[in-house]
């Protein structure tokens, strides 16, 4: 009944509140953002590093293994975003994280649709996979009323049909990673995550052998997803997490 009624419900919405772009918030027809915005996005583009996903500035033909990945063992299999954090997106990043625009969830889950197409994910047969949200701490997320990566999973899932779960809980809270170098930010998150633990008004989540899409909002050394992918893999027994972010800093 509410599939439905969802168009019915949007359509009125549309002639009580306009659609406008969310960057420029021009009157748009459809969509989240304007013919000029989107144009303007700044997507990420081939040649990228085939695992962390940074950006190489040059011709290439073939997969590289950028200098940040060489010699460190990662946990998660590759990682993706959609764009750079950059100006209107790292402005939107902000709005959507820190000042409760929740109305931009629907714009952001619409770039993240992008991640999917990177070949490697676009042969998989996804609705077999699962969408698991980066945790905030507990006091954190109350604060903030939301997690801002798990309302990117449910837009997502509901756009694709693959399903999401709050697979992981974060134990503790930690320092700011900003200024901190590489072997700072790991120690800093070391034990951070745990997978959640099934209660009476929570069922248990089975992640024996499953293919995990781990969802956050920015990408930027990785620290952080990696921490998550190994608490996924090690002590939740999944077999492959790859990473999908809406920005890349």
């Amino acid at each position: 009944m509410q599939r439905l009624l969802l168009p019915v419900w949007l359509a009125l919405a549309d002639l009580v509140y306009p659609r406008r772009c969310c960057v420029c918030h021009v009157p748009v027809a459809e969509g989240c953002f304007c013919q000029g915005c989107a144009g303007a996005l700044p997507w990420v583009e081939a040649p990228y590093c085939k695992v962390c996903g940074e950006v190489y500035d040059g011709a290439l033909t073939r997969e590289f293994r950028c200098t940040n990945c060489s010699g460190r063992r990662l946990e998660f299999e590759f990682a993706v975003a959609a764009c750079h954090a950059e100006e209107a997106m790292r402005e939107l990043i902000h709005q959507f994280k820190y000042e409760r625009r929740l109305h931009l969830r629907a714009a952001l889950a619409t770039l993240l649709l992008r991640t999917l197409e990177e070949p490697r994910l676009a042969r998989e047969n996804l609705a077999e996979w699962l969408l698991v949200p980066v945790p905030l701490h507990p006091s954190r997320e109350a604060d903030r009323d939301y997690n801002q990566s798990w309302e990117l999973c449910q837009r997502l899932s509901r756009r694709t049909g693959i399903p999401a779960a709050k697979a992981l809980v974060r134990t503790r809270e930690t320092e700011a990673q900003a200024g901190l170098d590489r072997e700072e930010r790991l120690k800093n998150l070391r034990g951070a995550f745990a997978v959640q633990k099934p209660s009476r008004w929570r069922p248990p989540i089975d992640l024996q052998g499953r293919r995990i899409l781990l969802v956050d909002d920015v990408f930027t050394t990785g620290a952080t997803t990696n921490e998550c992918a190994r608490v996924l893999r090690r002590e939740g027994g999944a077999e492959k997490v790859v990473v999908i972010t809406v920005t890349r800093g």
